[in-house]
């Protein structure tokens, strides 16, 4: 399967929209998480929003989405680039059972949306109404306001993929066909979970609007992304100190540093502390 996100545009209605169907980059990013559905369900979910919105991008940076929740969930994040390099986590506080929703997952627990301008330096930060119980239903009303026009989505998520559908109404669509919006609004909703997590955009648009003219734009490809950056987790470990490195190292036999976002642990023994603190580079000592 591809891992692409694709805008398509309905040409006699001048209502866009896109679609994302991606298997591979997400079952990298969630690997030997071993979330359970729920938790699986919610951050797919909030991943393929930031690939849309990273997809709006004009310029170079990334999207980051962060939830602090106050419920089982205490933390969520995705972060996608302006090229499509995704990564994310979420950490629980308790074990989840079947708890479903956003009220129950996360409690009252605020959606935070960062839009990163590397060209600039400069950050656009948004928080997203908790006014329904779903990332789709919130988003949809965060993204009909922030962007001033009507907007539809569909998002699907579990462990082999994540799925969504996106389409909103231009300001001339009514002058080109009064009942269009209605009309694609309403096919739309006949779209189904599997359909979702399995087609890619051709097969989908077909399905759902097969009497409509569609024009698809060339697709981007997303990837899992997440650098095993040795120098940084060193860098860290010297801002800490020598005395209080070794007095770790002492107590725990060696320094274990667990990277939460990309899931990798870094271990270092006597030997990798005293190469570290006498400044001679040598090997990875990633596990």
């Amino acid at each position: 399967m591809n891992d692409h996100i694709q805008r398509f545009l309905f040409k006699e209605l001048n209502i866009r929209g896109q679609h994302l169907n991606i298997h591979q980059a997400w079952q990298e990013m969630i690997k030997d998480r071993h979330y359970p559905d729920n938790l699986t369900q919610v951050l797919g979910e909030l991943t393929a929003v930031a690939i849309m919105l990273a997809n709006g991008m004009k310029h170079s940076g990334k999207v980051s989405i962060q939830v602090q929740g106050s419920g089982p969930v205490n933390l969520l994040v995705v972060q996608v680039s302006h090229t499509f390099e995704m990564r994310g986590v979420a950490k629980t506080n308790q074990t989840l059972t079947n708890e479903t929703g956003l009220d129950a997952l996360l409690g009252d627990g605020q959606i935070l949306v960062t839009l990163e301008n590397t060209q600039t330096g400069h950050f656009f930060q948004s928080y997203v109404p908790r006014e329904a119980d779903s990332i789709s239903d919130c988003f949809e009303a965060f993204l009909s306001q922030s962007e001033q026009l009507p907007s539809k989505l569909w998002l699907a998520a579990n462990n082999q993929a994540i799925g969504g559908v996106l389409i909103q109404k231009m300001p001339t669509t009514d002058e080109q066909d009064e009942d269009g919006w209605e009309r694609i609004t309403h096919l739309s909703h006949t779209v189904t979970e599997a359909e979702l997590l399995e087609c890619d955009a051709t097969t989908l648009l077909h399905r759902l609007f097969h009497e409509e003219t569609i024009e698809l734009y060339p697709p981007e490809t997303v990837h899992y992304d997440c650098p095993q950056d040795q120098q940084a987790v060193e860098t860290m470990l010297k801002s800490l100190g020598e005395t209080e490195v070794r007095k770790i190292l002492e107590e725990q036999g060696q320094v274990v540093i667990h990277n939460e976002m990309c899931n990798l642990h870094f271990k270092f023994d006597e030997s990798d502390i005293n190469r570290i603190f006498s400044g001679i580079e040598n090997d990875s000592t990633l596990h």
